[in-house]
């Protein structure tokens, strides 16, 4: 049995409904839903949910622990929400908010713009700085992923756009030889 779909999903403080494999949570953040594969069977237990599935397939046993990641992802997003946060590293390198759009100057001869989807909030607290939250945490990681691929971090001098968790491993430069 999976370790991830046998356990159950903590519903307090949400409101979830379900109904012809289409699975709503509403809670004080916000409402995400998506679909279901035909084959997972949901159980509300009050304020438990739980995932079984039918038998022991490969695609089904595939499918369990997915779904019930899934369904746990939007209970926590419109509960808590998601953030990440990205570091500028670079001299000369910033960002700021204008209009709610994201502008960046990272070494390009053009500043770039950004626009985000309107259920994504940045915030620019320093400029060396971006904060991406939102209540999707497939959605937060996409635009966090997007942002970042405009200035990757390079491994000599570690400048570029990067995660705040992430850790970059220089390498050594050339040196000079006889």
């Amino acid at each position: 049995m999976s370790r991830v779909g046998k356990k159950p999903v903590n519903i307090e403080g949400v409101e979830l409904t379900h109904s012809n494999g289409e699975i709503k949570v509403k809670g004080k953040l916000g409402e995400l839903s998506t679909t279901i594969h035909t084959n997972m069977e949901i159980s509300v237990d009050g304020k438990e949910i739980a995932v079984k599935r039918p038998d022991d397939s490969k695609e089904n046993r595939a499918l369990h622990g997915l779904t019930r990641a899934l369904i746990q992802n939007m209970v926590t997003g419109v509960s808590e929400g998601y953030s990440k946060t990205l570091d500028i590293v670079g001299v000369g390198y910033k960002a700021e908010i204008k209009e709610g759009n994201l502008l960046l100057n990272i070494g390009y001869s053009h500043p770039i713009y950004f626009q985000p989807p309107k259920e994504i909030k940045l915030e620019s607290a320093t400029p060396i700085q971006i904060k991406i939250s939102g209540i999707d945490k497939e959605l937060v990681g996409l635009i966090a992923a997007k942002i970042r691929s405009f200035r990757k971090p390079e491994p000599y001098k570690g400048k570029g756009i990067k995660y705040s968790d992430e850790k970059i491993i220089k390498k050594a430069g050339k040196t000079a030889g006889k």
